[in-house]
């Protein structure tokens, strides 16, 4: 009597869903690691509720120790006007995206305020949500 079974298992190992599972992984990861975003300076920002959704065309970030940076580039805070509207000279709408930490006092953030209300940019202060 010769009994075979019908299902035989073949031994070989498919890797097509393998790598398509590795291409959407690696897909995945590119896209969310260019939403990061970094910058030059270390600051601890501000608490508030409120958030705001915009694009940001210029980054102007103070830490604690009062250095400036323009766009992740370290610099003198004479040189900060000058930097900004170079930024903002190609988009019509651009926005300037204050990052202070919080224990900057309130005059150096007034005087980037006034650098945007001066060139009559909008300006988006940044802060963290409680």
């Amino acid at each position: 009597m010769n009994l075979t079974t019908r299902n035989k298992v073949t031994p070989e190992f498919n890797m097509s869903s393998m790598t398509d599972l590795v291409f959407l992984l690696l897909i995945f990861f590119m896209l969310t690691s260019t939403l990061v975003t970094s910058s030059a300076l270390d600051v601890i920002l501000p608490k508030s509720k409120a958030q705001t959704v915009k694009k940001s065309t210029v980054a102007v970030t103070i830490n604690k120790e009062l250095q400036y940076s323009v766009n992740q580039t370290i610099v003198n805070v004479e040189d900060v006007e000058v930097l900004i509207l170079q930024a903002a000279a190609n988009d019509p709408e651009a926005v300037v995206v204050l990052r202070a930490d919080e224990s900057v006092p309130t005059g150096e953030t007034v005087r980037i305020l006034d650098i945007a209300y001066r060139n009559k940019l909008k300006m988006v202060l940044a802060t963290d949500p409680k």
